[in-house]
């Protein structure tokens, strides 16, 4: 495997992780369309366990089919592949070697009132499948947000000491958030900050909006000048907020929305410095052909 410099560049932020980390991590940045380009887009289909089958791939019915998933990323020439233990139980075994795999370890679902997830997955089913590295989500501001952030470090400790990469979805919300506060710039930044603290290899936040929600946080942005006018402006103070850009954030595609609002956030994350992009629904829900031709415009977007 022959790093360029920008993966070099990346790795060497990772100081205190083992050769088999960075090696995991190395496998992601090397995978792929995107290869020793410094930038990732992974595919994550995780929706089925937060959203039920219907609303997930009704709209797409191959997509019922685990196989597709993992048919559809190594198509594309993604960086990695990210989904709950059954989807990846699958195919792992088929597709072995074929694209870098993320193991979810745990999950949420609409049928709940509560803003948890449940440990659905094991570094060792980690291991077993191949994976190069486990993901985890937390709700920071949520009634559970301290449970959650003991069991990623838990299973974070675990992870790097077996050589693994570690993804963690930053996702705000709780009883002081509303709708509109759980993308808003303020708030993304803190999120990513906290995934940071947390020990995250790789921080997944979604797109940051123009609103600054918290009354606490909005004399800082004030007196300091913190740019925030445009996307890439809010891009960029998000991936400042992760250790001045020493760790890798993505962001999320978000709900399905026209290829011309995708295409153009995902111009914002270039634009503004993001590592790269993790998109399901937007890619998964489409048909394969239109799937495909959106993904190659997305990852052009990404080679700059």
């Amino acid at each position: 495997m022959t790093l360029t410099p920008q993966v070099k560049a990346i790795l060497d932020q990772y100081e205190s992780d083992t050769p088999g980390t960075k090696t995991n991590l190395a496998r992601f940045l090397n995978a792929g369309k995107l290869a020793g380009t410094g930038k990732l887009v992974i595919l994550p289909v995780d929706q089925g366990f937060e959203h039920g089958p219907a609303r997930s791939f009704a709209a797409n019915p191959a997509a019922y089919d685990p196989h597709y998933h993992f048919e559809l990323a190594i198509e594309a020439g993604l960086s990695g592949y990210a989904a709950p233990l059954g989807m990846l139980e699958c195919g792992a075994a088929k597709y072995a070697g074929e694209i870098p795999l993320i193991l979810k370890c745990n999950s949420s679902n609409s049928l709940a009132t509560e803003k948890d997830q449940a440990v659905t997955g094991t570094v060792a089913d980690a291991l077993r499948l191949g994976c190069a590295g486990i993901g985890f989500t937390i709700y920071p501001g949520s009634e559970y947000c301290f449970d959650q952030m003991e069991e990623f470090r838990e299973l974070a400790a675990e992870a790097k000491a077996a050589g693994l990469a570690v993804i963690l979805w930053s996702y705000p919300r709780g009883p002081l958030l509303d709708k509109p506060a759980e993308t808003a710039v303020d708030v993304c930044a803190y999120a990513a900050h906290m995934a940071a603290l947390c020990g995250a290899h790789i921080i997944k936040v979604k797109p940051p909006t123009d609103l600054v929600a918290l009354p606490a946080n909005k004399p800082a942005y004030e007196q300091n000048n913190i740019d925030i006018s445009t996307l890439p402006a809010r891009i960029r103070h998000v991936v400042q907020s992760s250790f001045a850009g020493r760790r890798i954030v993505i962001f999320s595609g978000g709900d399905k929305t026209g290829t011309d609002n995708l295409l153009s956030t995902i111009q914002g994350i270039q634009d503004g410095g993001g590592f790269g992009s993790i998109i399901g629904r937007n890619v998964f829900q489409r048909p394969k052909a239109e799937a495909l031709a959106l993904l190659d415009q997305i990852i052009t977007i990404f080679k700059g």
